[in-house]
């Protein structure tokens, strides 16, 4: 783990740091950044877990899915959140089709990630058909974190960003992908966007942390798209997102203020000049 610009006082968040929490009853809170500056401002206010999430792919790039962000943006924007990082665990996406072919090209990928940006865990999408790579990474060295539920990057065999696993048969298919995983070596799993009641029971079987957005309150700990909690992203609602601020309309009337300052020629003023 990188310790670059890391005060000696700083108690970096690990893999181990997340077990600590879950048995402690301590939920983990987690957010997305995928710049530098935004990092430093999470990870200064006490952040856990930093996910440089491919949802890069909507709220920076404009995408429809985050199907087309590619491995080389996903590092770039990675090193930028690094350099903002003194103390959360930071967590990269491997994005849509650099892991799904075959344990040596996930393996090639997550490599490029570690060694490229410097961050300290790969999040990978998939149950059952990823135990080889899961398997494969962490034998390596690579920590891994799960993901269950609704997988955004399979969105289009899914055909809808409903809630998953409402049905038995497909709970049950999660239960056991969840004990799977575990099993492979994960140390965390997210769930996305499934009944709250199956969430607490992934929860309480699994001896690693789970991590909910939209999966209700039971499980260890929870994580927002930053852009949707603080209001930057207007155009997406779902029911699990809290606003905490409404960024876009400061942001609005800041430069509304600066435009006017401007054509009134009251910006720069003489204490502002040289």
């Amino acid at each position: 783990m990188s310790t670059q610009n890391a005060p000696e006082n700083i108690v970096r968040v690990t893999t181990r740091t997340l077990q600590e929490l879950k048995q402690s009853g301590i939920p983990i809170a987690m957010l997305t950044a995928y710049d530098y500056t935004s990092a430093r401002i999470l990870d200064a206010s006490g952040i856990d877990v930093i996910l440089v999430g491919d949802s890069a792919s909507n709220v920076i790039a404009g995408h429809e899915t985050t199907l087309p962000i590619t491995l080389d943006q996903m590092i770039y924007h990675a090193q930028c959140v690094i350099r903002g990082v003194v103390r959360a665990l930071v967590v990269v996406d491997l994005p849509f089709g650099s892991y799904q072919g075959n344990s040596r090209e996930a393996l090639s990928s997550a490599i490029r990630v570690m060694k490229e940006s410097g961050a300290h865990a790969v999040k990978l999408e998939g149950g059952k058909a990823i135990v080889p790579t899961v398997e494969r990474l962490i034998e390596s060295g690579i920590p891994v974190m799960g993901h269950l539920g609704l997988t955004p990057q399979s969105i289009y065999r899914f055909g809808t960003y409903q809630v998953r696993a409402q049905e038995v048969d497909e709970a049950e298919t999660l239960k056991i992908d969840a004990k799977l995983l575990e099993e492979a070596g994960c140390f965390g799993i997210v769930l996305e966007k499934i009944p709250a009641d199956l969430a607490r029971d992934v929860s309480k079987s699994l001896a690693i942390p789970t991590i909910g957005i939209g999966a209700g309150p039971h499980c260890d700990g929870q994580v927002l798209v930053t852009h949707d909690a603080l209001g930057l992203t207007t155009d997406f609602n779902p029911r699990f997102v809290r606003r905490y601020a409404k960024l876009d309309e400061h942001i609005t009337a800041s430069v509304h203020q600066y435009i006017a300052d401007v054509r009134s020629r009251s910006f720069p003023s003489d204490d502002e000049s040289y």
